[in-house]
Order: structure tokens, then sequence, then C-alpha cells
């Protein structure tokens, strides 16, 4: 019972410095309105900035990686072997790095089976794709160029790239003698879909191919050298047979790609790779993005909260009277400064609400404008937080001016006219 009266009690109390808030705010709606329109233009930029950086964040993961697999596995790497030398004996030896010849991953299908099991037990690892990449010539009656052999599974290959979707010409078939090539590598050799093409790997491996479509994957040096066709056409011509020279994976976060491609070494002992490696600066950049749209976040809170804090600071002076009045009859000093901590808290809350609405706007007229390289997608979560950012500044910039109310001296508070 005691506890429902303190309740009762706490929830009239409330009730009371809800109504004061709103009353001191409608006492200069000019200045409200002013306030919470600056509050809503810091929402919107925070909105649409960072939409407009995850955007383009994503558009560049989507158009790199798109290409390209998240963690590549490959045989170990071949290293020298040198002789103990003698306890006594100090052995300065000048050694040159091993050559990395093409070679298989050793045991390749039991380490592909062990790596398919994270699918079903933890939604970490989409795809597993055994490749054989190797050197060869393509040629074309006297025009002849190099290309890189890419021998894979198509089926499980279209989990890293969906080459269906990228052909420009001609049908998807890597069977039998079918192949896949790139569109400048076509234009190179004077190539359509339907023409033959002959591979050439080297120590008398040859064979005629017929060019079943053509692909364009966006970036000039794939689109000019890589040739798809079957595992097992490939592994003839670059003599590995049964072989693969590389294992691809596709994850569900990119951004883990590190941290499993480690787990991954120490599992299987081979050479592990992840693109974060490979595209270190590509990493960079997206780290530099990823800062610049938490400093402008940061500094926009700034604005909203100076911005609150000097309006709610000459509300303080305007209401020296009234706070005074309420206090000698009988409002604690904490009722005090939860009625300016209030004003503060919705201050935030309406400029948000209306920043959330100009940021969306925004966002729709970036993507119905003119031609775009990416689509902004605001996502409920990023409204939300916006939402709360400006709250929190409110109620962060409304406790100074609240403290000085709160310890205003009633005697010395009525005095003010």
């Amino acid at each position: 019972m005691l506890f429902v009266n303190r309740a009762r009690r706490l929830a009239d109390s409330l009730w009371i410095e809800w109504r004061i808030a709103l009353r001191f705010l409608a006492d200069n709606p000019l200045q409200t309105l002013l306030i919470s329109v600056a509050i809503s233009v810091g929402t919107a930029v925070i909105v649409f900035i960072t939409a407009l950086m995850m955007g383009l964040q994503s558009n560049v993961i989507d158009r790199t990686l798109g290409t390209q697999a998240h963690i590549r596995i490959e045989a170990t790497q071949l290293q020298n072997q040198l002789s103990d030398p003698s306890p006594d004996k100090y052995v300065w030896a000048l050694e040159s790095p091993r050559a990395q010849g093409l070679q298989t991953i050793n045991n390749w299908q039991e380490v592909r089976r062990v790596l398919d099991s994270y699918g079903p037990l933890t939604p970490i690892v989409n795809t597993v794709s055994p490749l054989i990449s190797g050197p060869a010539f393509a040629q074309k009656g006297t025009a002849r160029a190099s290309v890189a052999l890419m021998g894979v599974d198509a089926k499980r290959y279209s989990g890293i790239i969906d080459l269906a979707t990228y052909l420009q010409a001609g049908r998807f078939s890597i069977d039998a003698s079918d192949v896949l090539i790139g569109s400048e590598l076509a234009k190179d050799l004077g190539l359509r879909s339907g023409d033959k093409l002959r591979l050439d790997a080297g120590g008398n491996r040859q064979t005629v191919v017929t060019i079943a479509g053509i692909f364009e994957l966006g970036v000039r040096e794939l689109d000019s050298r890589y040739v798809y066709t079957n595992l097992k056409q490939a592994q003839t011509l670059l003599n590995l047979p049964g072989g693969v020279s590389v294992l691809e994976l596709k994850i569900t976060d990119v951004f883990s790609a590190d941290y499993w491609a480690q787990r991954i070494a120490q599992l299987t002992g081979l050479h592990v790779q992840s693109w974060m490696d490979s595209n270190a600066q590509l990493l960079n950049a997206l780290r530099s993005q990823s800062m610049t749209t938490q400093m402008i976040r940061v500094f926009v809170a700034l604005s909203v909260i100076f911005g609150i804090a000097s309006v709610l600071a000459v509300s303080v002076v305007q209401r020296t009277r009234e706070i005074g009045i309420l206090r000698a009859m009988g409002s604690s000093q904490q009722q005090i400064l939860r009625v300016f901590l209030l004003q503060g808290g919705l201050l935030g809350l309406a400029g948000s609400l209306l920043g959330v609405l100009v940021g969306f706007s925004l966002a729709q007229l970036f993507n119905s404008v003119g031609e775009r390289l990416f689509v902004i997608q605001l996502e409920p979560s990023m409204m939300l937080s916006a939402i709360l950012i400006s709250m929190t500044a409110g109620v962060i910039a409304a406790a100074v001016p609240a403290r000085r109310a709160a310890h205003y001296d009633p005697a010395v508070a009525i005095r003010y006219v």
C-alpha cells in the first residue's frame, strides 16, 4: 500500500511538472519554434548524411566484393629448408624467396566439407567454392592474349560471383568444351558467342573451346583476362588432376573476414587471406568514411546542445519570479530541475520528429532526381537513433540551466518583476 501511494504521488508530481514545462514553452512560441526548427535541421543532417554515407559504403562494398571472394584459402606457401648449423658456429646466408608454383590444396575435399558444416551450425559461411586458377594463352588466328584460366564448379561459384547476371551475350554454360570470356578479351581477339578459341597452357596442353557467353564484371583487369571453364578441363590444362588451387568463401559479415581468416588458418594450417588484406586501401577509405560520419553526428549534436542550452538559460532568467513562486509554494529543487529537463527533452523530441521527416524527404528526393550511382535506404534504427540523439542532447543541454533554476533562493527569486 505504501508503494502504491508513493507511485501515485510521483505520477501526480510528474503530471504537474509536465504541464508546467509545456506552459513555459507555450508562453514563448516564437522562441520555441525557432529552436525546434534548428534542432530539426540538425536531426535532418544526421539522418541524411548517415544514410548517404551508409549507401555509399554499401555501394563501394557491393561493387568491390561483388566480383571477389571474402576469404581465399590456398596451399601452404613453400619455404626454403636450411640445415641446422652447429651449436658453435654462425651461418650467414643470403636467402632468396622460394618460387610459388601452382599447387593443390592437400585433402581439399575434407577442408571443404568442414567449412560447409559451418553454414548450418552458425550462419557465418554462405558459400564455399573450389577454384583452380592458372596462366594460359588464348589464341584466335594470329591474335594471342595472356589469360587467367578459371576452373570452377558452376553451382557453387554462383554464390561467389553470379556470372549469369553479368552476361552480355550468349548463354551461361561451362560444361564440356564451353567457356565464358570477358568483354574486353572478346574485343581484343575479335570474338563473339559461338566462336572457337584455342587455349594453350604450355607443355603441349592445348584444347579448342567454344565461346558460350561473354560477361562484363565492370573491372577491366578481370574482363580482359578471365576465361571461365569447368573444373575438370582446367585441371587437365593446368596439369593438376583432381586438385584445386583455391577455396573461396563468402561470409555473412564482410567486416569479420579477418577474424574468420585467422580461425580458418589455425584450423587448417593453410595459407588464408581475407579481402581486408588484399584491399587495404579500400578498407582505410571505408574507415575514414565511418569516422567522418561519426564526426558530423558529434558536431551536429553539439550544436543542438548549445542551442537548447542558450534558450533554456534565457528562459531561466525570464522565469525567475515564477520559479520563486513555485519554490515558495512548496516545490522541491528536484521538481524544478525536472521541469527544465522536461523542457529540454520536449524540444529535442519535437525538433527530432520534424528533422526525421525532413531527412526522409531529402533521401526520397535524392533517390528520385537524376541519374544516381546508388540508392539511399533509411532504416528504422537509423531514424530512431537520430531521435534519441536529439532528445539526449536536449536533456544534457537543459542540465546546467535546470540546476541553476533549482538552486534559486525563493525569497530572492520572488522579488524579480
